[in-house]
């Protein structure tokens, strides 16, 4: 099942990053990084075409109280995005309805793509899902001409549950590999 999220005056701390909830003063970081063709369009929307445009997405992550902003802590600028999204129940299955579940998903500018940013990010939100909310498994999906969200699945310990047709936000079909970690599986990775 689909847990309630709720961010607000979360802040975690890796070595070269930290993760907070967006705020109004982080439009001009958001749209350098969105603005770029094929940043999006690997997460399944389309590149930003103005600064309303990134607006509109920041006062969404801001509401939604979901999204964290990947701040660089070399040059205290937000380089990406990591949520923690509802998740589809009917792609995981039976099994997975009873237990507290949600996918993530993230975004990167393209200037930091390889160097293992994401990871480092995603796996400190992957731990406060587990430590903090208390979920029982997080799901990612990725495009399958993704290689650098599989590689950074497959860094994680992701479990691949199921191939599905996926409609981006701007039309294309693509085919999204749906993968699964379990809290037990994510301690162990750990301990």
């Amino acid at each position: 099942m689909n847990v309630p999220i709720d961010i607000t005056g979360v802040e975690l701390e890796t070595e070269n990053i930290i993760l907070r909830p967006f705020k109004e003063t982080d439009l001009e970081d958001l749209n350098e990084y969105a603005k770029v063709p094929g940043v999006g369009e690997m997460a399944g929307w389309a590149h930003h075409k103005s600064m309303e445009e990134s607006k509109e997405v920041l006062d969404m992550f801001i509401n939604g109280k979901k999204t964290f902003a990947v701040v660089y802590k070399e040059s205290g600028k937000v380089i990406g995005s990591i949520g923690i999204e509802r998740y589809n129940e009917d792609y995981a299955g039976e099994m997975y309805k009873p237990l507290k579940c949600r996918e993530i998903g993230y975004a990167l500018s393209r200037d930091y793509w390889g160097r293992g940013i994401m990871p480092e990010a995603a796996s400190k939100v992957i731990s406060y899902c587990f430590e903090t909310l208390n979920l029982d498994a997080v799901f990612c999906g990725y495009f399958k001409r993704n290689n650098q969200s599989r590689r950074v699945n497959e860094k994680l310990g992701f479990k691949y549950v199921c191939d599905r047709e996926y409609t981006t936000r701007y039309g294309t079909e693509e085919v999204s590999v749906f993968t699964v970690i379990h809290k037990e599986d994510w301690v162990n990775k750990f301990s």
